[in-house]
């Protein structure tokens, strides 16, 4: 049995093999239809949701199986009940969880009792589903080949998606370079992994503080909000500090004649990233949301089928 916690939960060998299985679902839906029948997948949500929750529920009952949302005034994990008896409780009933939560412990607690997969949906230092989606969506977009020397630049908060980001483009092999205030950079911690694995893979990851020197040249731009679900206190002070990493047309002069930009969403357009960008001929930003559907179904069907047992596509 295998979560997906974390990036780090991934090899590069399986990475590529959903990226591989991705571009099959997503090609051929009814091939995989009733890969899932009979199973049901828990979602438990501390945290609204969009994108994770319908991607995951619709990618469930494309495949077959159903899905049962339990949210946070349904189940009030470690508040009405323990996460641990509630892992072994749920996991008795149900085939595989998506877990969103405020605290990323509360993820590892749950998968540490449950008897079924646990995929983490997003946490205050991880969002690995939207990091792949991310990937393949570059992927997708810039082709495969020569990979390594697309120039993706983050420019923003050193948040959940950053952090998967850094990880995810460490594995892989990619070019990666982010620009954050300086007090806003992802934790020490993280960069040493990050570091390790860079220099095995080939990875190159470069940090700014500048964001125009940071997007020279970029061919994909991506940013997130600055102020993440549960610091909304935190919001004012923040634009502050973020003056300047905006991402608007003035800032894309300075990269590839024909830049992309991505954004996770929900957006706090005229914040993080204007209105005129988000609609305009660079943005990527829906194919990438779409995206979410096609790599959700294959993270399941990785975790709950035979089908990556010797990571062959099938």
């Amino acid at each position: 049995m295998k979560h997906l916690i974390s990036i780090k939960d991934l090899s590069r060998e399986e990475i590529e093999f959903l990226f591989n299985l991705t571009d099959r679902v997503k090609k051929n839906p009814p091939a995989y239809a009733d890969r899932l029948k009979g199973m049901t997948l828990g979602l438990i949500f501390e945290k609204p949701s969009t994108r994770t929750w319908a991607s995951f529920q619709a990618g469930m009952n494309e495949l077959g199986g159903e899905s049962l949302y339990l949210g946070p005034h349904d189940i009030a994990m470690g508040k009405r009940e323990e996460v641990r008896d509630i892992a072994r409780v749920l996991s008795s009933y149900l085939a595989v969880f998506v877990l969103r939560t405020f605290l990323h412990r509360t993820i590892t607690e749950f998968a540490r009792y449950s008897a079924k997969p646990v995929i983490n949906g997003l946490s205050n230092i991880s969002h690995p589903c939207q990091a792949l989606t991310d990937v393949y969506t570059i992927l997708e977009t810039f082709g495969k080949k020569d990979a390594a020397k697309i120039n993706v630049v983050y420019v923003g908060d050193g948040n959940n998606v950053l952090n998967s980001l850094l990880l995810l483009f460490a594995k892989t092999g990619l070019t990666l370079r982010y620009a954050t205030p300086r007090d806003f950079a992802p934790k020490a911690a993280l960069l040493k992994t990050v570091k390790t694995l860079a220099r095995r893979s080939g990875a190159k990851i470069s940090a700014f503080t500048n964001p125009r020197e940071a997007v020279r040249n970029a061919q994909v731009i991506y940013t997130d909000v600055w102020a993440s679900m549960g610091e909304e206190n935190q919001a004012e002070a923040k634009k502050k500090n973020f003056r300047g990493f905006q991402i608007n047309q003035n800032l894309l002069r300075g990269a590839a004649e024909n830049v992309k930009v991505m954004h996770c969403l929900p957006a706090h357009r005229g914040e993080e990233i204007t209105n005129q960008v988000m609609e305009g001929s660079h943005s990527l930003i829906f194919q990438q949301a779409a995206n979410r559907l096609p790599v959700q179904k294959a993270i399941l069907l990785y975790l709950l089928t035979s089908i990556g047992s010797n990571l062959e596509v099938k």
